[in-house]
């Protein structure tokens, strides 16, 4: 039986080169939700999203997906159905045309020779023109991926996912490359697909107002810590601007 909730921190803390990045953070997070952790440059969201992705180790502390220890989601298949990542960099190959890297979400699933097979001849096509019929990239489907705006190329990261099919998606900064108008687009097929796959989402953002209109909660975080953590709704002003002060130097 599955756990309604499906992350789980205790006391997390991570440090690099004696530099303390997160300290003793402790959250959860429900199925189904979507959050967004904000904060000043350098507060430690994407190292927050990092170990959540199991892709960085906690230095102390506890972390738990779907009631799970990392240690025991073992392989690329098991990780892959249970955690899929989003970020502003697209992670795309540039060079291989939209249905290879909407086709990649399978990888995991694949293995190594059916992946390579299908570099030639793309295998489940229909897979792959119906999530691109979800992000309204059909028409672009054998077009290079470099040749699509930066707007265009975070859809295919999402038709990406899904094809994977992960129970939890992190998003670290999805929009903080595009402009105001291809950002608006993204956030709102993001997590307007994420509810329609019954899927949860965090991601971080830089952008308050985004956080506040697209998300159900919102989570503060300052110098590895978090300052609050409220529905969208309740966060205040005042805990906003305390959030990003900048502090004199005397």
């Amino acid at each position: 039986m599955q756990s309604e909730t499906v992350i789980k921190t205790n006391q997390l803390s991570k440090s690099y080169d004696g530099k303390t990045v997160l300290s003793a953070l402790s959250l959860s997070v429900t199925r189904g939700e979507l959050v967004a952790v904000i904060g000043p440059s350098g507060a430690g969201k994407t190292t927050l999203l990092n170990l959540l992705a199991l892709i960085e180790d906690p230095d102390g502390g506890t972390l738990l997906i779907d009631g799970q220890a990392p240690s025991k989601i073992k392989g690329r298949k098991q990780r892959a159905k249970k955690i899929g990542v989003i970020r502003q960099q697209f992670d795309l190959v540039n060079e291989l045309a939209v249905i290879h890297n909407t086709l990649a979400g399978k990888l995991a699933e694949w293995g190594f020779f059916k992946s390579l097979f299908s570099l030639v001849f793309p295998r489940e096509k229909n897979l792959a023109k119906q999530a691109l019929t979800r992000v309204g990239l059909l028409d672009k489907m054998f077009t290079r991926t470099s040749k699509l705006s930066g707007g265009e190329q975070q859809r295919v990261a999402m038709a990406r996912l899904l094809l994977q099919k992960p129970e939890i998606i992190l998003a670290d900064e999805p929009v903080a490359s595009l402009d105001p108008a291809r950002a608006e687009d993204v956030l709102s097929m993001l997590t307007s697909l994420v509810r329609e796959e019954q899927q949860t989402l965090v991601s971080s953002l830089h952008s308050v107002d985004y956080a506040r209109k697209y998300f159900t909660r919102i989570i503060g975080i300052r110098k590895g810590q978090i300052l609050f953590d409220r529905p969208a709704s309740a966060v205040t002003d005042a805990e906003l601007k305390s959030l990003y002060e900048i502090k004199e130097l005397s």
